[in-house]
């Protein structure tokens, strides 16, 4: 029977990030992340609840969460729950559920904004998001004539200008959760 243990969180770090080594050399980092609940009772009272995650990035990843990751940081973060035990001296078996990063997506937050959190596209000046990439700086560009018959006759929902261009620094995840 198949099973799913699949975790996505966006939410900010209640930490520095702390990074140590295994005795093998494995870099392993662990740091917390809140995430918040807002809610209306059926009496119309705004309710709030917070929730507190611990999550561990091995290898690569830890290196780059510990290196750009800061306390209060809004990031994105996909992995696995994993539960781990261990007995203590006084012989008491102890419990941690943590969830093991396996993406980690750095968000900004709007400076006039309550929290709220933006894609970096939305973050730049306009004449920034349409900055070539170094593949298209590179590549010639094509020549296509200025109107052909085919172009004349597509309907204007399906034109290139509505649709996200592949280069951009739109991150498919953020499209995904509507930001």
């Amino acid at each position: 029977m198949r099973s799913v243990n699949k975790v996505i969180i966006v939410g900010n770090l209640t930490r520095d990030p702390e990074m140590k080594q295994t005795p093998n050399g494995q870099s392993i980092t662990t740091f917390g992340i809140a995430t918040n609940r807002e809610w209306v009772t059926q009496e119309g009272d705004r309710k709030q609840s917070a929730e507190f995650h611990e999550c561990v990035a091995w290898a690569k990843l830890a290196e780059i969460c510990e290196k750009y990751l800061k306390k209060s940081k809004l990031v994105y973060v996909e992995g696995y729950l994993k539960t781990r035990s261990w007995d203590t001296e006084e012989g008491v078996r102890k419990f941690k559920t943590e969830i093991v990063v396996e993406d980690m997506i750095m968000l900004n937050k709007r400076e006039d904004s309550d929290g709220e959190y933006i894609s970096k596209s939305e973050d730049k000046p306009a004449e920034e998001t349409t900055a070539e990439t170094p593949a298209e700086a590179e590549a010639p560009a094509e020549e296509t004539p200025a109107e052909t018959p085919v172009e004349a006759e597509a309907p204007a929902e399906e034109t290139p200008a509505e649709e996200t261009p592949a280069d951009s620094d739109e991150n498919p995840i953020d499209k995904d959760l509507g930001l």
